[in-house]
């Protein structure tokens, strides 16, 4: 007796479909799982059998042999509990057949035949509906992240079940009776209708003008920036505040974030859809495959769940040189690459990197009398944690001064984010009318221009041209440096709505490279 069905395993943010061979032969009674299963899959022995017993269906005295093909890929997770256990009762008669090879099953199975949700549901339903797959069977917790499938247009039926019992239900009633079914469906503008609220407004941040311009012009382009300033000078008031000025997320972007964070499984239940855009704060003593990922299960790290949002890195010399060092290959492809010994994965990480600092091992540059809080030599050994090559990859090193008494007790309002975050939407929106043959490509704002866009939609009149040279060699800037402030030339130009990037956006891009250079030969 042998059956034949379909689940899937995740590999990176992708899935891949499995094949669930199960046989029943007239031997010594025995359970055996093969084709690379993991411990979680191995001990589904007990939990398929003691599940099938307490949901009430018999199991025959034979030997059971399950094969997870192909066989040469490693499978992971308990998502497999119920394709095994539904392959089990097609062998004993007890499921009609028909349906099972236009179907995907999923779900891990509690003692009792409940089903649990299982993580990566996102990827294996897009997989399914890429196969040709008509329908997926799965915990009714992870119904509506399937369901999305349905926003994008593909033809694929979900159903959501909560028990084993359910499950045989559902699959002999689309073989014989299809149209009793009602499956879960997710509308593309139903996922966007919650809004985020944010903890900090602009409006609750006194003083600090010239970098909230800079916080602006970083979340119109969506450009790495670098905050310099003293303790309490509201640089961490100003990271978190910045997502609140980003402009809502493309489908395709919540898309992509979701699939991460399901991978992750960190989302939560029912949930269909990231909506709000990401900030991630890890602490300075988080290492590297936490920040970057990796691991035995080889999962996201930090940059991957920032992705389509903000990484914050508060005290930035605090940490690790390896663990900064590792994120200049995300920083430059936007990607993070986790080879093991039989497989290479990707993640997309397209973040924007907030970095803080202070000026000083102390804490702030100079006293109130005027002079260093600590030696020459003190403060060039903590810059010198930042690698040259790390500081080239942010757009905007900006400072943040210490806050004037008066201005902290000014009963002047400041502009709120709804105000700063609808001019950073209309720059936004010119980005992705110059872009929209590049979206496939992962290209949704300035920041993210490769070289070949760069010299298509940041071309410089000869006077530009001549002030860009004057400063690259005035401040020994890379050719890195380069290109970066050219990308915010563009952001700074699209704010301006200026079809072209003069001079003064080009002086003011400047500017904000020169900052840091100013105060490390201070």
């Amino acid at each position: 007796m042998l059956s034949q069905l379909y689940s899937a395993a995740v590999q990176g943010v992708d899935a891949l479909k499995i094949e669930v061979e199960t046989n029943l032969d007239n031997a010594v009674p025995m359970f055996v799982v093969v084709g690379l299963p993991d411990s979680a899959i191995k001990e589904s022995r007990e939990r398929v059998l003691t599940a099938l017993k307490n949901a009430g269906f018999a199991i025959p005295p034979k030997k059971i042999t399950v094969n997870l093909a192909p066989a040469d890929v490693r499978k992971e997770g308990t998502a497999f509990d119920l394709p095994i256990a539904m392959g089990i009762l097609a062998c004993t008669g007890v499921i009609e057949t028909e349906s099972l090879r236009k179907t995907l099953i999923l779900g891990e199975l509690a003692l009792d035949g409940a089903l649990r949700p299982v993580s990566g549901v996102l990827p294996m339903a897009i997989m399914a509906s890429k196969e040709g797959l008509t329908s997926v069977i799965l915990p009714k917790e992870n119904a509506r992240e399937a369901a999305v499938v349905g926003a994008m247009g593909k033809e694929i039926k979900i159903f959501g079940v909560g028990s084993l019992a359910e499950s045989v239900e559902v699959l002999n009633k689309l073989s014989t009776e299809p149209e009793s079914l009602r499956p879960e469906e997710v509308r593309s503008n139903e996922v966007f209708r919650n809004v985020a609220h944010y903890s900090v407004d602009f409006a609750d941040i006194k003083g600090q003008a010239e970098a909230k311009k800079a916080m602006e012009i970083a979340a119109a382009g969506g450009h790495n920036i670098l905050l310099i300033g003293p303790p309490g000078s509201g640089k961490t008031m100003l990271s978190k505040a910045l997502v609140g000025i980003l402009p809502p997320m493309l489908f395709e972007e919540a898309l992509e974030t979701t699939k991460i964070y399901s991978v992750a499984g960190l989302l939560p239940g029912n949930t269909a859809l990231v909506t709000a855009r990401p900030f991630r704060s890890p602490h300075h003593t988080s290492s590297s495959v936490a920040l970057i990922g990796g691991g035995n299960l080889a999962k996201p790290g930090e940059v991957s769940l920032a992705n389509n949002g903000v990484l914050f890195l508060d005290e930035l010399p605090e940490f690790s040189r390896t663990t900064l060092e590792v994120m200049r290959q995300p920083l430059e492809d936007r990607e993070v690459t986790i080879s093991r010994a039989a497989i290479s994965l990707r993640y997309p990480a397209r973040f924007m990197l907030v970095a803080a600092m202070n000026p000083s091992p102390a804490g702030a540059l100079k006293d109130d009398s005027g002079n260093l809080t600590a030696s020459p030599q003190q403060i060039q050994r903590y810059l010198s944690r930042i690698s040259g090559p790390l500081l080239d990859r942010i757009d905007i090193h900006i400072d943040v001064p210490k806050v004037e008494h008066q201005e902290l007790l000014s009963k002047n309002l400041a502009e709120d984010s709804i105000s700063v975050r609808a001019r950073v939407i209309e720059a936004r929106e010119i980005q992705q009318r110059r872009f929209i043959n590049h979206r496939e490509q992962g290209i949704f704002s300035n920041a993210q221009m490769d070289a070949k866009l760069i010299r298509e939609f940041c071309k410089l009149d000869e006077k530009s041209e001549q002030k860009l040279l004057e400063s690259m060699k005035r401040l020994n800037l890379s050719a890195r440096a380069h290109d970066r402030i050219l990308k915010v030339s563009r952001t700074i130009a699209d704010l301006d709505k200026s079809e072209s990037i003069s001079i003064k956006h080009l002086a003011q891009a400047i500017q904000y490279r020169s900052l840091d250079r100013e105060f490390w030969n201070s």
